[in-house]
């Protein structure tokens, strides 16, 4: 989710459900040693609870940049090892890890020593020519013996030889059964399921056989299937009943972020996908790309592509 869950994304998203876990997007150990961490790491508070995720290889590093990320107030840091991209092969972290599942349990090692908060991987369930019955239970249970408080696994191989990022998210055929056999052989270690969850209701047929559920594309091309995260999930009412609610209860965030200088556009990005099958969501989208995107587009030219769509043709869900 590299240039996508940025701190934009996540207020959005959070305005869509209060019980979720937002996770942000990968962030290099060293862009978070040397860069502007103020950038990178800045949150608002409404964001909680919220996991940093890092991408990186060395123990020092990685237990750096958890302590940074404990102390700027993250209440998760979770290691990637699962990304199949270019730039992070080349960096040795993401997928390619997999087959270091030593190295992996010692950069675990190193962050739980730092820091308080808990300490989880994302992997793939493998990669390459890798056995996934073996090559899972080989990374899993040499992390959870290094003190990982948590797997998030996604449910298909990264061939990172062959097919190309893009390629790896949808090619290797899913195979959740693996990841609910990895449950059943490590029934003391939360063991949530990612790829290919496409809907809410999806997601609450695999709470039944895991502890927890990570939507990436789905939740962020269509964002107004979050609306019903918290009826369905956690049995509490949503947050809003619209899309047009969730939308206009950020716009005070939209004021604070404008008089800061943050344009329009960095935080509407974000809402292409908002309104889905009904009426005026293509104008809407088309107001987004025509009327959001210049220096001096404000909190007006939103409520104008707001308007296009009627308030009775908005996605809503049950109180």
């Amino acid at each position: 989710m590299m240039d996508w869950t940025d701190r934009h994304c996540r207020v959005f998203h959070r305005a869509l459900t209060r019980g979720a876990r937002l996770y942000t997007e990968m962030l290099t150990t060293g862009a978070v040693i040397h860069g502007d961490r103020s950038r990178l790491l800045g949150f608002d508070p409404c964001e909680h609870p919220l996991a940093l995720q890092l991408g990186g290889s060395n123990p020092d590093d990685l237990a750096e940049s958890a302590r940074i990320g404990a102390d700027y107030g993250y209440g998760e840091i979770n290691l990637n090892v699962g990304c199949p991209s270019d730039r992070v092969k080349d960096g040795r972290f993401g997928a390619c890890l997999m087959a270091e599942p030593e190295l992996v349990a010692r950069c675990v090692a190193a962050m739980k020593a730092v820091v308080g908060v808990p300490v989880t991987v994302k992997c793939r369930i493998g990669i390459d020519d890798q056995d996934p019955e073996v090559a899972l239970d080989a990374l899993a249970r040499a992390v959870v013996a290094a003190g990982a408080d948590g797997l998030i696994v996604h449910a298909r191989k990264a061939w990172l030889n062959g097919l190309s990022p893009k390629e790896n998210r949808d090619i290797p055929p899913l195979d959740y059964g693996r990841v609910y056999r990895l449950k059943e052989a490590m029934r003391d270690t939360p063991i949530a399921i990612n790829g290919g969850v496409s809907s809410i209701e999806d997601a609450a047929v695999h709470l039944e056989q895991v502890d927890g559920v990570m939507l990436g594309r789905a939740a962020y091309q269509e964002p107004w299937r979050l609306l019903a995260v918290d009826h369905l999930i956690f049995g509490a009412p949503p947050p809003h009943r619209s899309m047009h609610e969730v939308i206009e209860s950020i716009f005070p965030y939209i004021e604070r972020e404008r008089a800061q200088g943050t344009r329009l556009h960095a935080i509407t990005r974000h809402l292409v996908g908002a309104f889905h099958g009904v009426a005026g969501a293509r104008a809407f989208r088309r107001a987004l790309a025509e009327n959001c995107t210049g220096a001096d587009a404000g909190l007006d030219q939103l409520r104008e592509a707001l308007s296009l769509v009627p308030q009775d043709a908005a996605v809503r869900v049950a109180a």
